[in-house]
């Protein structure tokens, strides 16, 4: 998302490492306090380790008091910190990044004056702390600043590929906006969410994926309202294919740590309410799609009829492959040497000729037969093949690439994701 509330904590050597807060308290204008690491402030019984997550008992209360504790993130809560850091009588936290969070930082409404800073600043931090006697520093009051790049980037809390238990289809499916949200909050409990917190408000920033999933479901009502027959896997291929894989800065998105992400990251991307409206195709499934998938994972027929009216009647055909699910994506985890996937399309906008276009794998060379598809009307259907082959020379691990369909006009993309054995 391309909003931020930048707080920013400037050290006794005039650096100034940029963060995030929603504190509502804030610190004496560019008075400085003496700072200190969280470690340089353990209780006698606790380790270092746990002193430096300012979790709850760790912290001697009289190393701490009137100066700014600099907490590590990890295990407790965010704004738990805060509050362990505000009872031991600090006058504002700082929370440093571990290196799994990255450069993901948070806005959160903490009790006491602070700012959330990423990996890179937080060693500089220590390392500043760690290199003069009497470090000092102040953080500035969190403001609020529109437009920011590069935005969207992948939040690392986000859940990842691959799909472990079908490794076929590909999971995630789809990105949303899940970092410093504003929603409508309850007011049966404050804005951290935790027994501490007395305040009470009507809205709060919220991360994650709890806040992606509103996003994608409002959009899912959205184009149910405006094309009422289109089946759920209509609606979520019109999603996947329309989605953006490029920030705000025209560049790949990229994940929490700065580089690149994959599909293993977004799925399809980063969702477009607009576009999805008007995919021109899409990759349907019919019921008995889906009791074919469930043949495949080998549900018996006593287990199929606990899942359609259809299905006393329905007899497994004949083993159907994984890779040939008709789902937006094309996902081959144990490619050897040559195999082709079937899919099909259907024509859900004006007529018109598609043609095919396609970034093959690191490695792996595609062919699409045919690669132009003619519709004549809305409605209609058509096939097409996809034969992956794996050179000698090819990479052991996942490769990425994508197959989009285009009539000058609509650009129906769906990621392509290939393990070479």
């Amino acid at each position: 998302m391309d909003r931020q509330f930048p707080s920013y904590v400037v050290l006794g050597n005039k650096m100034r490492l940029r963060g995030e807060s929603l504190s509502a308290k804030s610190l004496p204008k560019k008075k400085s306090f003496q700072i200190i690491s969280a470690t340089d402030a353990k209780a006698t019984n606790a380790s270092a380790d746990q002193a430096l997550l300012c979790k709850a008992g760790t912290l001697d209360a009289k190393k701490v008091k009137g100066k700014i504790l600099v907490c590590l993130r990890g295990d407790n809560a965010r704004v738990d910190k805060g509050e362990q850091a505000a009872l031991c009588g600090a006058v504002g936290m700082v929370l440093a990044n571990n290196q799994i969070s990255g450069n993901e930082i948070l806005a959160d409404p903490h009790v006491l004056p602070a700012s959330h800073i990423n990996y890179t600043d937080g060693l500089a931090l220590f390392s500043y702390i760690n290199s003069t006697r009497s470090p000092i520093a102040y953080i500035t009051k969190g403001t609020t600043e529109l437009g920011t790049k590069p935005a969207p980037f992948m939040a690392a809390f986000s859940s990842n590929g691959p799909n472990t238990l079908n490794p076929e289809i590909l999971k995630p499916d789809i990105t949303a906006p899940g970092v410093s949200v504003i929603a409508a909050y309850t007011e049966a409990q404050g804005p951290t969410n935790q027994d501490f917190d007395t305040r009470r408000v009507l809205f709060n920033s919220v991360s994650g994926t709890s806040m992606s999933c509103p996003h994608v479901s409002g959009i899912v009502g959205l184009l149910k309202t405006l094309h009422p027959h289109w089946s759920p896997a209509a609606i979520k291929s019109s999603i996947i294919t329309t989605a953006k894989t490029r920030d705000n800065t025209m560049k790949p998105l990229t994940n929490a740590s700065y580089s690149k992400a994959t599909p293993f990251n977004y799925g399809g991307g980063h969702i477009q309410p607009n576009r999805a409206m008007d995919p021109g195709l899409v990759y349907d499934l019919s019921a008995d799609d889906y009791l074919n998938f469930l043949c495949a994972l080998g549900y018996n027929a006593t287990q199929i009829q606990q899942f359609s009216k259809k299905s006393q009647t329905y007899k497994c055909r004949d083993p159907i492959s994984l890779i040939d699910f008709n789902y937006p994506s094309i996902t081959v985890p144990s490619l050897k040497g040559t195999v082709t996937v079937s899919r099909k399309v259907k024509n859900v906008g004006s007529p018109g000729t598609y043609k095919a276009r396609v970034r093959s794998p690191r490695g792996i060379s595609i062919r699409v037969e045919p690669d132009s598809l003619k519709f004549e009307k809305e409605g209609e259907e058509k096939g097409f093949r996809v034969t992956l082959k794996a050179k000698k020379s090819g990479v052991r691990d996942y490769v990425f690439g994508q197959l989009t369909w285009s009539d000058g006009k609509h650009y129906v993309r769906s990621p392509i994701v290939v393990k070479q054995l």
